[in-house]
């Protein structure tokens, strides 16, 4: 009997550890229309086209309302067992790393390998979930009352997966914060559940991400170069399509752009966890990971004769230059 009860007491552990660890990460965030529409914005240059983004910083510094409402959002999903990003403390940390001063440009392909400051933010928080945000507190007479839509986007492909909007009933005394969580307590079980379902149907069939392999102007090699595999001869871009084949969830990804110079793989289906190949322990995979397996199976078992950089774009995208520095 002794035995059974402690049988049974360790599957209850183990079932509880598993819940806690399929919780998804979320990061709340001022919505883009909340912090443009007044005029916390900065300009970005992304390969000579003028992009007007949110400025985080500048919102959370001087919008005392939002630090609030943010701060009771995050409380709110903390309340329901959600672990947390502080989005403030994530604009500090990334102002402490070392910037990406220099802008890699593949002359075949045009396209620039910097990332945007939204881009950065994400891969620095690396979360789950980026909660999206807006609200505006309005008047009815005396009394106010808020306003609120909320959406649940993936941070890796930028899908919204779950949504929320409503107005709270009006008070002359109450607070913005309080406004608004008596605004969305009635509506957040059904937004809970819709992530819960989004993070569950990861765990199943994978996390979905985007791989591009480009070729740079320096490069002896490109996609269509014949390289031997399994005493095989084939195109590379053939042999790197069978490597997605062996190496994602279900064999699900897509390939969207196929030549000579740029191969674009989406809706990659990446494993949630991968066994590190030092301690042999289950550790959280990201896009970078992946991208950097596929880098080492180009380099080594391949020997295609050229360097391989890496060079990750945001949390979701990761792109491969063959002869890149």
């Amino acid at each position: 009997m002794k035995k059974i009860i402690t049988i049974v007491l360790s599957m209850l552990v183990t079932i509880a550890v598993f819940g806690q660890a399929k919780k998804p990460t979320i990061m709340v965030v001022p919505s883009d229309q909340y912090c443009i529409s007044r005029g916390y914005k900065l300009e970005f240059d992304d390969m000579g086209t003028k992009k007007v983004l949110p400025d985080y910083k500048a919102a959370l510094q001087d919008d005392s309302d939002l630090r609030l409402v943010i701060s009771k959002m995050s409380g709110i999903m903390a309340d329901r067992g959600f672990p947390l990003k502080d989005l403030e403390q994530m604009m500090k940390k990334l102002e402490n790393e070392r910037a990406q001063k220099n802008m890699t440009t593949s002359a075949s392909t045009g396209m620039g390998l910097s990332e945007s400051p939204i881009d950065m933010l994400l891969r620095t928080a690396r979360a789950d979930i980026i909660m999206d945000l807006s609200f505006e507190v309005k008047k009815q007479g005396p009394r106010s009352y808020i306003t609120y839509i909320l959406n649940g986007l993936d941070a890796y492909t930028s899908k919204n997966v779950a949504s929320s909007s409503g107005a709270g009933n009006p008070s002359s005394a109450a607070s913005v914060d309080v406004l608004l969580e008596e605004a969305v307590l009635a509506r957040m079980d059904e937004f809970n559940d819709r992530l819960m379902a989004h993070f569950t149907d990861m765990f199943e069939k994978g996390r979905e991400v985007t791989i591009q392999v480009l070729v740079s102007d320096g490069s002896m090699t490109n996609l269509e170069s014949e390289a031997e595999w399994k005493g095989r001869t084939g195109e590379l871009r053939q042999i790197i399509n069978a490597w997605f084949i062996m190496n994602t969830v279900e064999k699900r990804f897509s390939r969207e752009v196929s030549t000579a110079n740029q191969l674009v793989m989406e809706q990659v289906r990446i494993d949630m966890f991968v066994e590190d190949p030092w301690t042999g322990e289950k550790v959280g995979q990201d896009t970078e990971t992946f991208a950097q397996k596929l880098r080492t199976f180009l380099t080594d078992e391949l020997s295609i004769g050229e360097t391989v950089q890496v060079a990750p774009k945001g949390l979701g995208e990761a792109w491969l230059i063959l002869g890149g520095k």
